[in-house]
């Protein structure tokens, strides 16, 4: 019998770290490594996380609700996972030094054997800064300034930076990851902020698209992302493209999820649904439209989910046995 062939594109899944989103309840410790390995298991290639600290979608005087802190998750299933490649998404740069940062990413890849994707953003949801202290102002011009810092560190090793908001005096990176130049870097940036598609096109090797859920939506947004590319002298083919969509399965076994929650999944466009035919022909055409990596939000968002959701990933053929490669 033949061998499937390679599947067109990577198929990620995002883990259920906050509460009420695993089968609406909080998600424990052992529960994310059981899916995280039971995802790995099945085929997917990757594993990704959300990077809150508190979320505010409810009414007025209703409490937040909480997630665990990611990097912790991470480093826990770089350790506990075998083959998929592990990344945030995104991090938000402003709760963490920027050197310190590129030291943990290195040092988390080491864990890993190479399997870190470094998502990152600037961050948008006020109420989480100013709980734990961070300042709200000038996000955009704070996430330049980290990337100068973060960047050089992961590529050289090595950054002499002075800016407004950090600096980072003769800093080195010692010893270095498995990776000699790091692991790649992924940029979270909206069509609608050029000044991140500028960033993405400086800095990044992957650009995110978050909830984009229609192939009418991509063709702007690349559109834009090309721009951006061509604007800093970039060649666009060599940022490689990501999107994260949300899906819906028929027929799975669900748990009524709590309303902040779903108040949550309205942020996203419109879910795929349909049966596993169907999907796997969706995830085929954003390949065909040069999406290499997709990050996919379940419902239900358990185990039962990743069963429901595994025929697919068989239609779309074997996963690759490579890791991210790391900057061109």
């Amino acid at each position: 019998m033949d061998a499937k062939p390679e599947r067109p594109l990577k198929i990620g899944l995002m883990l259920p770290t906050a509460e009420g989103w695993l089968g609406g309840r909080m998600g424990r410790w052992e529960d994310l490594k059981r899916i995280a390995r039971h995802a790995e298991e099945v085929g997917f290639d990757s594993i990704w996380l959300p990077d809150h600290l508190l979320f505010e979608f409810g009414e007025p005087g209703e409490p937040p609700h909480g997630l665990w802190e990611a990097w912790s998750l991470l480093a826990a299933l770089a350790a506990s996972t075998e083959r998929v490649e592990l990344g945030p998404l995104v991090l938000c740069s402003g709760f963490r030094n920027p050197a310190l940062l590129a030291k943990m990413a290195d040092t988390l890849d080491e864990i890993s054997g190479g399997r870190l994707i470094l998502g990152l953003g600037a961050g948008y949801h006020e109420r989480e800064y100013r709980a734990f202290g961070y300042p709200f102002d000038h996000r955009v011009s704070r996430f330049e300034e980290a990337l100068k810092i973060i960047q050089p560190l992961l590529r050289r090793g090595a950054v002499d930076f002075q800016g407004k908001y950090y600096k980072a005096r003769e800093c080195e990176l010692r010893p270095r990851g498995p990776r000699r130049q790091g692991p790649p870097i992924l940029i979270g940036a909206p069509p609608r902020l050029p000044r991140m598609l500028r960033l993405t096109a400086e800095y990044a090797d992957y650009w995110n698209g978050w909830s984009i859920n229609q192939l009418e939506s991509l063709a702007p947004a690349q559109t834009a992302v090309d721009s951006a590319c061509t604007e800093t002298g970039r060649d666009p083919t060599t940022l490689r493209r990501t999107v994260t969509m949300l899906i819906n399965l028929p027929g799975a076994v669900r748990e009524p999820s709590p309303e902040w929650v779903q108040r949550y999944r309205s942020l996203f466009a419109p879910p795929f649904t349909g049966s596993s035919q169907d999907l796997a022909a969706v995830l085929t055409r954003f390949a065909g439209e040069g999406i290499s990596h997709v990050q996919v939000w379940l419902e239900p968002n358990t185990m039962d989910g990743i069963d429901a959701f595994a025929p697919v990933l068989d239609l779309l053929g074997r996963t690759s046995s490579t890791v991210a490669s790391g900057p061109s």
